[in-house]
């Protein structure tokens, strides 16, 4: 598989993912408009701001998504989505690897962070699976029932 840059094309197909508020905002965080067109999806990513990159299989499926930035000193991982179809087939570990390594080359750290909902089990068991652990956050987390990961390299 391999990671490259979000087009236009993808942002259509990705839109497509949710099918109602409460998806997006578990996603994207609550300030997030929805409902959404093409422009303000696209605009509510910051693509020209973050490091975005999807995913695709060999035959350019468009199996997930990611983004990447810098934040208190660690590439931190967001809005990591995975296409409905192939959710739990493993392909989060492929995404969170691609996008960790070039995250961490582009951004010069060592270290990667996320947040995820606490009520998102299954998530969490992936995150763990890849070496992230539960981690204090320094400052007040952004969203209410948010958990904050770290992972460091070894």
């Amino acid at each position: 598989m391999l990671l490259t840059h979000v087009r236009n094309t993808h942002i259509k197909e990705i839109m497509s993912w949710f099918s109602n508020e409460e998806e997006v905002h578990a996603w994207a965080g609550p300030n997030f408009r929805y409902p959404y067109d093409f422009n303000s999806f696209k605009k509510g990513l910051k693509l020209d701001e973050i490091n975005s990159f999807v995913l695709l299989a060999d035959d350019n499926t468009l199996m997930a998504f990611g983004q990447f930035y810098l934040r208190i000193g660690r590439c931190h991982l967001g809005r990591l989505v995975v296409n409905p179809e192939y959710r739990g087939s493993g392909i989060v570990a492929t995404l969170i690897t691609q996008l960790s390594e070039l995250g961490q080359l582009t951004l010069a750290t060592q270290t990667c962070s996320l947040f995820v909902l606490a009520h998102n089990k299954s998530a969490i068991k992936a995150y763990k699976k890849l070496g992230f652990v539960l981690a204090d956050y320094p400052e007040p987390i952004p969203l209410a029932n948010c958990l904050y990961m770290t992972k460091t390299p070894g």
